[in-house]
């Protein structure tokens, strides 16, 4: 059996928000506080908008995110406490994800490269639908969808905005993507598809200058597109940590009884 990891030069990040603050002030004062650079571990203190700005700002580098709760939405953070951090990070289990990465190209030709964890998503820029065609692996799947967007998401992001827009929850461990419809108007009740996580979604705006689309990797938008390409990136792994009984699975896994 392996020895527990040792976390013992932590880093610390934290929202602006005061709850996430304050427990920013305990922890330093308890723990130190190392730069990231330094650091065997990142504790982000926030909600899931500061994890992901962390799993972001850290993607490249291996370091492994340890999430605690001091935000609003927190289904990838843990519960907080100071009692203990060294223990409870030794004791974590890790969750390994892949981001997606997403070249959008526009109306002018110009390529924005961006990478996402939990989705990517076309929306429509009017008041006008969006006019889209669908290749997966080069093959045309289907060749006019009309709907206020669509989106490509991760196992991670399949409980988030995938999932408001009645998509399927996908376990973390699947070798899956969720492609889901926004709105869909027609083909009416075409609910999406599930596809490997090798496949490589081609999406072409229509009429892109009459029903402009933007393209959204997480937070980063590009305008007026007219085709965005879409792989998983399998040459990034991100490591998250979560406390036993409480990983990245079996809060997926709860989700889909609805607790």
């Amino acid at each position: 059996m392996s020895s527990p990891k040792r976390y013992d030069r932590i880093a610390f990040v934290a929202s602006a928000v005061a709850e996430a603050q304050q427990a920013l002030a305990a922890l330093v004062e308890l723990y130190g506080n190392r730069d990231p650079a330094e650091a065997d571990v990142v504790v982000a203190l926030g909600g899931d908008g500061l994890m992901l700005q962390t799993l972001h700002r850290h993607m490249r580098t291996g370091k492994p995110i340890y999430g605690m709760h001091r935000g609003t939405v927190g289904f990838l953070m843990n519960e907080f406490s100071t009692h203990d951090l060294h223990a409870r990070l030794a004791a974590a289990r890790e969750s390994v994800i892949h981001p997606l990465l997403m070249r959008a190209i526009d109306v002018h030709g110009a390529i924005q490269h961006h990478h996402a964890i939990n989705e990517v998503a076309l929306f429509r820029q009017t008041h006008q639908a969006a006019r889209l065609r669908i290749l997966i692996d080069d093959r045309e799947r289907m060749a006019e969808l009309i709907a206020d967007g669509v989106l490509v998401a991760t196992p991670a992001g399949s409980t988030a905005y995938n999932l408001s827009a009645q998509g399927p929850i996908i376990p973390i461990n699947a070798a899956l993507l969720a492609l889901t419809p926004i709105s869909p108007f027609r083909p009416r009740r075409w609910r999406g598809a599930l596809l490997p996580n090798t496949a490589s979604v081609v999406i072409e705006v229509l009429e892109s200058e009459k029903r402009p689309v933007a393209a959204v990797a997480d937070h980063d938008e590009a305008r007026d597109v007219r085709r965005v390409e879409v792989l998983s990136d399998k040459s990034i792994s991100m490591r998250m940590l979560f406390d036993p009984g409480h990983s990245l699975e079996e809060r997926i896994l709860s989700e889909q009884f609805g607790y």
